[in-house]
């Protein structure tokens, strides 16, 4: 049964085509090998497979520590929806219905700005209830003016 489906006709009368055999041995015996084979010699002698452009390593510009840290609280504060969220807070306590109200942001968003922005320090939170009331951190505009790069 075997044998009468592999020498069964195609559908134009022709016999399938059958398997080729493979290729000679080797790193460039298919396509992807050989790219890849070129990788791995662009990567070990530091060029582009591309340009054939030596990379050059610079050297790590000196940075404080407390600079990724500063880094990270103004990123935090630059998203736009936790900006507005700031802003909205600057004016004083506000619970999170007018918060929601005030940004324009699914609710499941907002929550995830505000958890950003309670673990980054800007803003605590206070439970009421049912209700959370969130208002800035006391120290939030010192710590962010402190954080840009003023000569």
């Amino acid at each position: 049964m075997l044998s009468a489906v592999r020498g069964a006709a195609g559908p134009r009368g022709s016999r399938l085509p059958s398997r080729s055999p493979p290729g000679p041995a080797g790193p460039l015996s298919s396509p992807h090998r050989g790219r890849r084979a070129l990788r791995a010699t662009c990567r070990a002698a530091n060029t582009s497979a591309v340009t054939g452009a030596i990379a050059v390593e610079l050297p790590e510009p000196r940075r404080s520590r407390t600079a990724p840290a500063q880094a990270r609280l103004l990123a935090v504060a630059a998203d736009p929806v936790r900006w507005s969220v700031l802003r909205r807070l600057a004016a004083g306590r506000a619970c999170v219905c007018e918060l929601q109200d005030h940004a324009t942001v699914a609710p499941n968003l907002l929550s995830y700005h505000l958890k950003v922005l309670r673990e980054a320090g800007l803003v605590t939170a206070s439970r009421r209830g049912r209700w959370v009331d969130y208002e800035l951190a006391p120290d939030a505009s010192a710590r962010l003016a402190e954080a840009l790069p003023v000569p």
